[in-house]
């Protein structure tokens, strides 16, 4: 697994208002956003930040973090292709991680899979055939 984070992704309970902290308040560039979308995507130097609705957060991991302990956040690794999706999520059950999600085609027309690391956090490592993340 390369040693980097593509998108830091949050849940947040009212997306409008996130959009407006962060974009407006902090300045931070969202180049794509158009008001009504379910995803914002915040351009940042190195990685990306987005903000997701909790409720669909729960829905696309398959995971209810009010119950699980798990943090309200994912952290995303984005790769070349579908086959390094498997190899990574592989990987990662090789070196202690549980697969909460095996990998597969996504709503959005990617590819993509989670895993959890010991501590509970949640990796999505995804392909995204749209935007080079890598």
């Amino acid at each position: 697994m390369k040693p980097k984070i593509s998108i830091i992704t949050l849940g947040v309970s009212d997306l409008a208002a996130s959009v407006h902290f962060y974009r407006d308040g902090l300045g931070l560039p969202a180049p794509d956003y158009e008001d009504g979308a379910t995803i914002a995507f915040f351009e940042l130097e190195g990685t990306w930040l987005a903000l997701y609705p909790r409720e669909k957060l729960v829905e696309e991991a398959d995971v209810d973090f009010s119950d699980s302990g798990t943090p309200m956040f994912t952290l995303a690794h984005n790769v070349g292709s579908p086959a390094v999706v498997d190899a990574t999520l592989d990987e990662a059950s090789r070196a202690g991680a549980t697969i909460v999600q095996p990998a597969g085609e996504t709503f959005w027309g990617g590819y993509s899979g989670y895993f959890s690391d010991p501590d509970g956090y949640l990796w999505e490592v995804a392909h995204n055939p749209f935007t080079d993340l890598t």
